[in-house]
Order: C-alpha cells, then structure tokens, then sequence
C-alpha cells in the first residue's frame, strides 16, 4: 500500500487488478465486434463497443466517485439501501422490460439497467451491517432467521422476473454466515439437497433409494461412537454392496443396506443414542422425499429448461445443432486458440459468430481462442489475486462492517467467475452469469465498480 497524506492509504496493486481487467474486457468486446462496427461512426451509441466504452467511463466515474462519501455512510443507511434495491425490484416485475423471457430490465432511452446489481450491493450492506449488531449469535435460530431473510427477499423477487442464475448468485452470501459460525450443517444439508436433485435426473429412483441407505448405513456406522470394529465392518459392507451391485440387483441392494441400517438404529436406540437412532432414518427419509419432488418438478418443466439441464448432466443426449450447440461451440473456440492463441483481432469463430453470446455469456471462449492457455490462465490468476486480496482485506480489518462487506464482495465475484467461466467449458448449466468487469453489459460492470469503490474507501479510512 502506499500512502497518500490527505486520504490515507490506497491499495494500488488490488486497484491495478480491477483495472487490468477492465481494460482486459473492453478489448475482449472490441475484438467480438470488430466485425460489427466496421464503418460504423465510434461517436454512434449504436455502436456496441462506444456503449461499453460509455458503461466503462460510466463505472470509473462511480468508483471515483465513491472516494469522496465518507465512509460510515455506508454502515448508517446500510437498511435503507436494501429497502430501495427491493423496491426496484418489485417495480421492474411491472414497468420492466422483458429480455430473453425474464422481466429483469429497466429500459431508459436505449440504456438498460438490471436492479439485481443493485439488490447484490444492497444485500451486501444490509447482511454486514447486521452482523455488526452486537447482538448478533448466528448459533442462535432468531438471528439466523433474520440473515437467511435478508438473503432470501431478493431471490424471491429475482425468481419471479425469473431469472434463476441471478438468484443463484446470492447464496454466496453464505460464506460470510460460515465465517461467522452458521453451523456447517446447514451447508451439508444444501450440498446433500443439490446432489439428491442432480442424483435424480441421472438414475432412476430405486437407485437414488439404494444410494440413501447405503449413505445412512455408513453414517450411522461411524456416528455411533460405543459400536466397535466400525472401520472392519464397514468394510465388510461395502464389499457386500459392491458386490451386489456389481449384479445390478437393486433390490438386493436395497435389502443389503436397509437390514443392518435397521440393525444398527436399533442398537444406537439401546444404547441411549435415541436422537441418532431417530435422526438418520429421518433425514433418509427426507432426502427421499426431496428426490421424488425433484422428479416431479423436472417433468414439469418447460421442454426447453429440461434441455439446459440435459445440457448440463446428459449432453450425450442433446441435439449439436440445437440445445448443445452453444456449449459445443465454446469449447470448440477454447481449444481452438491452443496454448498461445491465433491473435487479437484474429480469431476466426470470434470473427464469424459461431459463438452465440459472445460478448456477454460467453466472452472467455472468445479469450481462450485468441489468445489461447496464456490469456485464460491469465484472466483467472489475475481473478484469483484480487478475489484473494479482497478477502484478505476483510480479514485483517479490525473494522467489521469492513469485514464483512469485503467477505460479500468477494464470495459474489467468485461465483461469477467460477460459474461463468463453467458454463463456458459444460461444467456448469447456462444460466446467464456475466464475467465480472469483462463481459459486455453497464448493469455488472457498474455494480462490482461500486461494491470496490466502497470498499477501497471504508479500507483506506481503516
């Protein structure tokens, strides 16, 4: 950090991070539309890179701007920026525009603006600020309700314009609950829930039963801690199972693990392990419950979210032409540029539009065949240093509204990347997470220059 006599310290190297990556993007989308603007007037708002570079000054201007509001105006009217961002976003549900099937825009003039990228900062300041409170005990369940309510009112109204990849994106809001000692349960059960949905389009629901039982089975093998030679007869069991299952007789896969899994509770029951013995039978239950919900709710689904899921878990059945055509297409620009790429301004699927979203959701593809490894690579180190750097800014703050709303910052900027750069390579489903300062839109690129702005500021008076 270097010192500055009137405002105090600046963190230039994290400064210099956002700004690599800003300049890293408005090339990116100049290169995905060079062959769109060629003789197009540079001062015609028309053309799409003199809007972003419109957005960019625009986000300058904000971050800028930022420097000059005292700090503590932020932790002071924290609440009332999170009521307005909620108004915006019951307001977009009726006078919004709707774009690609979700009503998630306000159209001004020829400009666009998302209110969720409002709602993600306003969130951010409403959860610090209220783990600020002194009184706040997120053991306790009163002060959990009140955070998972505070994440959850904004996905509710993002889930109606639907727009469920917004959505998706503040439940990073959860690492800063983790941090401050939610207990980890709570994440086993969203981990168990997420793998039971995906366990439940790919295998039938006998096997998705065998698989609970034989999950409670171990469970309660190892939880109950007088039950001796654990380790051996889990052992035993699973050789059983395999060799069971190896025969592909799921009902003799089933009875396998549900007879000593009956077996076992009976033993934790009569050996004063009543909850245990309760517990587990329970939540397999549960859990079973949720697969076939899950079962329902995916044969209910319009044809073409089925096939983003299908895209997602069984490309092998997808249509190349039709709903795999995107994903295929990325990967194809991808390792197309090689290890060093064909060239600014010279990749040919950038150049011809194969790749549909080029500049928005899938601006890396067109990274990754221009400049091949070295500029992918380059563009995820350079995320990971500053998402690194802002957590660690969090973390030796004694301030702790600044902790906290450094921990917001940067879990929202990992699940963009990490989910963004995903989709690009079939990892994740597309969902419509733009990459962070890089993709082409004023609505992110403005919103994360105003969460850093905050940031830098409160930092630089800490």
């Amino acid at each position: 950090m270097l010192r500055n006599r009137i405002t105090g310290y600046y963190d230039w190297i994290t400064i210099g991070l956002y700004l690599s990556l800003l300049i890293i993007g408005w090339l990116a989308i100049y290169s995905v539309s060079a062959s769109q603007i060629a003789g197009m007037d540079f001062l015609n708002m028309e053309n799409p890179v003199t809007k972003q570079s419109f957005y960019l000054l625009m986000a300058l201007v904000v971050f800028g701007f930022m420097q000059v509001i005292n700090e503590k105006f932020w932790h002071t009217f924290s609440y009332l920026i999170y009521a307005i961002s909620l108004i915006f976003l019951f307001l977009v549900l009726i006078f919004g525009t709707e774009v690609k099937g979700a009503k998630a825009w306000f159209n001004i003039s020829g400009f666009s603006f998302q209110p969720v990228e409002l709602a993600k900062f306003g969130t951010a300041l409403a959860l610090s600020s209220f783990m600020v409170f002194y009184k706040t005990n997120l053991k306790q369940f009163y002060f959990q309700a009140i955070a998972f309510g505070i994440i959850l009112l904004p996905v509710i109204l993002i889930l109606m314009q639907p727009d469920a990849g917004s959505a998706l994106t503040f439940f990073s809001f959860f690492i800063l609950l983790f941090i401050e000692g939610l207990n980890p349960l709570y994440f086993l059960s969203i981990i168990l829930l997420i793998l039971v949905f995906i366990c439940s389009f790919l295998f039938p629901g006998s096997w998705v039963l065998a698989g609970l039982l034989i999950l409670g089975l171990m469970v309660a093998l190892w939880l109950s801690k007088p039950f001796k030679y654990k380790a051996t007869l889990t052992i035993i069991l699973i050789s059983a199972l395999i060799g069971i299952a190896y025969n592909f007789d799921i009902l003799q896969l089933a009875w396998a693990a549900l007879v000593p899994l009956a077996a076992v509770c009976v033993y934790l029951w009569k050996t004063k392990e009543e909850a245990l013995s309760l517990v587990i039978p329970a939540s397999i239950g549960i859990l079973w419950a949720v697969s076939l919900f899950s079962v329902n709710v995916i044969n209910k689904l319009e044809p073409h979210q089925q096939e983003r899921i299908k895209v997602w878990l069984k490309p092998e059945e997808c249509d190349p032409r039709g709903s795999l055509y995107n994903v295929l297409q990325s990967k194809v620009a991808i390792g197309a540029g090689g290890f060093s790429g064909k060239g600014f301004l010279e990749g040919n699927m950038t150049r011809l539009k194969f790749v549909p979203e080029q500049s928005t959701d899938f601006i890396f593809s067109s990274i990754g065949e221009e400049h091949g490894f070295i500029g992918t690579i380059t563009v995820v180190i350079l995320f990971a240093i500053l998402i690194f750097r802002i957590f660690t800014i969090g973390e030796k703050s004694e301030n702790k509204f600044l902790s906290s709303f450094a921990v917001c910052v940067a879990g929202l900027l990992l699940f963009h990347v990490i989910i963004n750069i995903g989709m690009t390579v079939g990892l994740f489903p597309i969902i419509g997470i733009p990459l962070p300062f890089i993709s082409k839109g004023g609505s992110a690129l403005i919103g994360f220059s105003l969460m850093l702005g905050v940031l830098f500021k409160m930092q630089n008076k800490s």
